[in-house]
């Protein structure tokens, strides 16, 4: 007996034009190392009331496809996923907050038992990144979706590229006043945000699948954990200053930067705690706000590639 395994799992996509619909087309291989992408149900159950005390009826209703694709971010191989996030397109290698979502088909392939799902009308509901010492740059997007099929047949797929992921050591981040100058901090021991669009299934009489995928607003929250060695951040919550962020992330190439802006953010506390006798720490949680003049409260840049 030949039992499915991770090792011999792969991931692929391609981009729909209509939503829930597969197109034509070669997918694209998608590195990860974990996802629980799935289909489930609701359930209806019967309400009569009987005097044997047997529940007779439950039924199977509204479906949706829901889980996370865990990835180490890497240049160029997801761009695609980064767009659907921010709900943009990248533009001169700039990419901002918008307000076009993108949707995808995502092959999920056991190759030593040749089955394949396909999950449809999928997008990017929240996404979260994590940059911490000694390890890849963590990136996890939360998908949700409409349908799933199964079939015994791969789809034709485009192999990744196999690019480096990003680490912690290849890159800077900077801080400064909003609409001011930016200057290196070296104290930062962590930094996690998320990007939560609020996706929210909407179902309609006489169809159990997913109708339509109405969002929110481009909610966006994180914390900067730092080394206690003065007062100028704990002054920056004390004080209400609005404060801009910027963070790049590299390969040990140094010639793929990834550069997350923060344009005006508020910081809403600065906890010190003492846990012990060793070094103390400042967490910071902060909200990405709308700058009027950037027209953005994330902007994302990736490298220029040369013809």
């Amino acid at each position: 007996m030949v039992c499915a395994v991770g090792s011999r799992s792969s991931l692929s996509y391609i981009e729909e034009t209509t939503f829930g619909t597969t197109p034509v087309g070669n997918f694209t291989e998608l590195p990860y190392n974990t996802h629980s992408l799935d289909l489930t149900k609701e359930r209806v159950a019967g309400n009569q009331i009987r005097k044997d005390r047997l529940p007779v009826t439950d039924r199977h209703g509204n479906k949706q496809v829901a889980g996370d694709i865990v990835a180490d971010l890497a240049n160029a191989e997801f761009d695609p996923f980064l767009e659907s996030a921010l709900l943009g397109s990248f533009t001169s290698d700039v990419l901002d907050v918008g307000t076009t979502p993108k949707f995808f088909s995502i092959e999920d392939y056991a190759s030593d038992i040749d089955q394949s799902r396909v999950f449809s009308g999928c997008t990017v509901s929240t996404m979260a990144i994590s940059l911490a010492p000694n390890q890849m740059v963590t990136t996890t997007f939360t998908m949700v979706g409409k349908d799933m099929i199964q079939s015994a047949t791969e789809k034709t797929i485009t192999a990744s590229a196999a690019e480096v992921p990003f680490d912690s050591y290849s890159g800077d981040i900077l801080i400064g006043d909003a609409e001011g100058v930016l200057s290196a901090i070296g104290t930062v021991t962590q930094l996690d945000f998320t990007v939560n669009n609020g996706f929210t299934p909407s179902f309609v009489v006489g169809s159990d699948s997913v109708a339509c995928m109405p969002y929110g607003m481009a909610v966006i929250e994180g914390t900067l954990t730092c080394h206690y060695e003065d007062d100028s951040l704990i002054n920056r919550f004390l004080n209400e200053v609005e404060t801009a962020l910027s963070v790049s992330v590299n390969d040990p190439s140094g010639a793929n930067a990834y550069t997350f802006f923060f344009p005006r953010i508020k910081l809403n506390g600065a906890t010190v705690p003492v846990g012990g006798p060793e070094i103390r720490l400042i967490e910071i949680p902060f909200v990405a706000l709308g700058d009027i003049s950037e027209g953005t409260n994330l902007r994302i840049t990736r490298p220029t590639v040369l013809p």
